[in-house]
């Protein structure tokens, strides 16, 4: 079987694309799809940082680094519980609001065209074989 004729393939080929097109324009305000993508998922009264990871479909380890780089840039703080001094929130600085709001609009920009050049049954019909792609793999059923 030839790589272009798995799934997978496609899949990984169609994310690579829109990460390199998402850093690229990160890249022009001096950040990453990481960083963006991060950003985008702190709620507006905090997000806890144990929320944080799943919210994004990441392992909590993998976000420490991330979350230590987005402190030291001012783009976000961390503030902990006055109850539970164990719960720390995370929250956007006013240059991470701004950072954020530069994030958001790259990602409507980029779902705006797609919607214009991709039918909205074959949008449905991709979304609808994405969710069972990860309900089986959830569920080890692969």
């Amino acid at each position: 079987m030839k790589s272009e004729e798995t799934i997978d393939f496609h899949i990984r080929w169609a994310w690579y694309n829109i990460s390199r097109m998402y850093n690229l324009k990160a890249g022009e305000f001096g950040g990453s799809m990481a960083i963006g993508y991060a950003l985008l998922n702190i709620d507006r009264d905090g997000t806890p940082s144990t929320k944080l990871a799943p919210k994004m479909g990441m392992e909590p380890r993998s976000l420490t680094r991330m979350i230590k780089n987005l402190d030291q840039n001012g783009l976000i703080q961390k503030v902990s519980d006055k109850r539970d001094k164990r719960l720390v929130k995370i929250f956007l600085t006013d240059k991470g609001k701004v950072v954020r709001a530069q994030a958001k609009q790259v990602v409507i920009s980029f779902n705006k065209k797609i919607k214009e050049e991709i039918d909205s049954k074959e949008l449905e019909t991709c979304f609808s074989v994405l969710k069972k792609l990860n309900h089986l793999i959830d569920n080890n059923n692969l």
